[in-house]
């Protein structure tokens, strides 16, 4: 027989389900914590504060995140597609993941102007994680314009996930997306070869 998921995993579960669908700002500690059925002590005791458990599960939403685009670059076949893997791997993962409009940490970035440290340090990390990996992934195709084809795929990819709030589909927005990275590659690939 299966426990019941602990008390932590109940409050993580309760924040993703409500903050990162509602909004942070919308979502009382109450509702998270009658949705969790824990006491107020319990999330003060695992996580501090409001900010802290927000904090932790954008950071659990990292993770799993991470992970599954690993998973998509790990399946792919030539150095381009592994470049290109963040947008099957965006389709995926919200195939499994909660019922968030669009991106959670920019979700909670946007709606929140003055974080906190640990919270400010959770929504760098993702931006972090999707600039080195663009980085590291575009030396083997373009070599030394791959900071600048970084830098085109993180504003394509955002790009992506604002379409999700337009109501764009994951499958037909990372379709877009993809298309629009390749013909970016194409070009900084010609730069680079002299054509």
């Amino acid at each position: 027989m299966v426990g019941q998921p602990s008390a932590r995993n109940r409050l993580l579960d309760a924040a993703e389900e409500l903050a990162f669908t509602q909004g942070v700002a919308a979502t009382p500690v109450d509702r998270i914590l009658q949705r969790a059925n824990v006491a107020p002590a319990t999330l003060y005791a695992h996580f501090g504060n409001k900010e802290g458990l927000i904090a932790e599960a954008l950071r659990r939403r990292l993770e799993n995140w991470d992970a599954a685009w690993q998973r998509e670059i790990a399946a792919a076949a030539t150095d381009r597609d592994r470049l290109l893997a963040v947008f099957p791997a965006l389709t995926s993962y919200r195939s499994g993941a909660s019922a968030a409009r669009w991106c959670a940490a920019l979700g909670v970035a946007a709606e929140t102007v003055d974080p906190g440290q640990q919270l400010a340090e959770t929504l760098s990390q993702d931006t972090q994680l999707l600039t080195d990996r663009f980085r590291e992934l575009s030396v083997p195709v373009v070599g030394d314009e791959a900071e600048a084809l970084a830098a085109h795929l993180l504003l394509i990819f955002t790009g992506v996930l604002g379409m999700l709030l337009r109501g764009e589909s994951p499958e037909a927005a990372a379709a877009t997306g993809r298309a629009t990275a390749g013909f970016v590659i194409d070009g900084l690939q010609a730069s680079v070869s002299g054509g």
